[in-house]
């Protein structure tokens, strides 16, 4: 508004005094150039904007500056909207349920999953297909197994996790269990599976391992591979009857897992006074599979017909032992007072052990077996029977001296944990 005053005075002395016009004269070409530009149409608006303003070029200046903003700020409008699609993106995938949210430890554990699956390069364990869902409850609970069986430690089970399904990729334990067909002159008595219902309608899965019925355990335990994959098939049976693939409850990582099996281990006429060493080699081949394969699988392992002064070993095996695996081993002495640990199981344990039903020979499932081949056995009975006459005055002292030789003892235990 002070510029307009300024211009009234020199438009009067323009058309009075030909000196004033030259002056005149001189600002027209300084307002020429800056209309130069190329843009005809563009240069009459321009004119009247500097009629109104007598600093144009400022005002050229002004009109790019205000543009520009504008285009600037039509840039952001569209980057907040971008962000907010990302973000959604975003929030949708890391909602995960409440059991991985309040655990950090599963949650890394459930994380890390696919890069598990691809280095393993096999995803079926225990029945069930491992999946990338957080939702998959079956998947949820196998990752939970795992790492309560290390304690935690999301490393460390990523590790067995892996290991373990390499095995089975190599194994194929569903096949073993579902196809596989054993020597009944080595397996036949050896191991039962039973599942008892309860009144409140859960079912317990039992499997058994009767060592006093093998005549020659160094026959039965003498090929290894054939064992292993015997006892893989018999577990396989169990852990199916267990349906963790039908699981709809993410099972409570500090809480009872219902997911998990009962063990006998009966030792009756079993002689302690020494350890064939082909049991000793499947023993501690058994352990290493099944440590690996089938953690968090047993709720309770019992130990029966072992003799009471055989107590002091489960005492020493505290000390390699954690507390979680030894809390679960019970040694009883007499077989029949099994079934008093089971008081809504009674009528239904076989009477052997102290209950009231049916004998395991009777109406307990095992894997598929056939009569063929069990020639084997008499093969090895004539290389022990020189030793059986060399060694004849030597038996009663032999069985006499059971208490001396507790030193090889110590490996029985170890086969208690097949």
């Amino acid at each position: 508004m002070s510029d307009q005053p300024a211009a009234a005075p020199t438009a009067e002395p323009v058309s009075a005094p030909a000196p004033a016009a030259a002056p005149a004269a001189e600002k027209a070409p300084e307002s020429q150039p800056e209309q130069k530009p190329e843009e005809p149409g563009a240069s009459t608006e321009q004119k009247t904007e500097q009629s109104s303003n007598d600093t144009p070029a400022t005002e050229n200046k002004d009109t790019t500056t205000t543009e520009t903003p504008a285009a600037e700020e039509s840039k952001p409008a569209e980057t907040p909207a971008n962000d907010n699609k990302e973000n959604d993106g975003k929030e949708a995938q890391p909602e995960k349920p409440a059991y991985l949210k309040n655990n950090a430890a599963l949650s890394q554990f459930f994380d890390s999953l696919p890069e598990i699956l691809k280095n393993a390069e096999y995803s079926e364990m225990w029945g069930v297909t491992l999946q990338e869902d957080s939702a998959h409850v079956p998947t949820i609970n196998i990752l939970i197994k795992y790492l309560r069986a290390n304690e935690g430690n999301v490393k460390l089970a990523e590790k067995q996790l892996v290991k373990a399904l390499k095995w089975r990729k190599t194994m194929d334990p569903v096949a073993l269990a579902e196809s596989g067909v054993y020597d009944a002159g080595k397996f036949a008595g050896l191991g039962y599976l039973t599942n008892y219902t309860g009144a409140d309608g859960k079912e317990t899965v039992v499997t058994w391992n009767i060592y006093g019925a093998v005549k020659d355990l160094g026959h039965a335990f003498g090929d290894l591979d054939e064992f292993i994959k015997w006892r893989v098939a018999l577990m396989e049976l169990a852990v199916k009857d267990l349906k963790l693939g039908e699981a709809t409850t993410v099972i409570d990582y500090d809480g009872e897992d219902p997911y998990q099996m009962i063990q006998v281990h009966d030792y009756l006429n079993v002689s302690f006074l020494r350890m064939n060493p082909k049991v000793k080699a499947a023993t501690k081949k058994t352990i290493d599979v099944f440590t690996t394969g089938y953690p968090e699988l047993l709720r309770e392992k019992f130990f029966v017909n072992v003799p009471a002064i055989m107590g002091w070993m489960f005492t020493a095996m505290k000390v390699f032992l954690s507390k979680n695996t030894t809390r679960k081993f019970h040694p009883i002495a007499n077989g029949a007072s099994l079934a008093r640990e089971f008081p809504g199981l009674v009528d239904q344990f076989p009477a052997t052990y102290g209950g009231k039903g049916s004998e395991l020979q009777g109406t307990a499932r095992t894997v598929n077996l056939t009569s063929e081949a069990p020639k084997e056995a008499p093969k090895e009975e004539p290389k022990d029977a020189p030793k059986e006459a060399e060694e004849a005055p030597k038996e009663q002292p032999k069985e006499e001296s059971k208490e001396p030789a507790k030193t090889e003892t110590t490996e029985t235990p170890a086969t208690t944990a097949a």
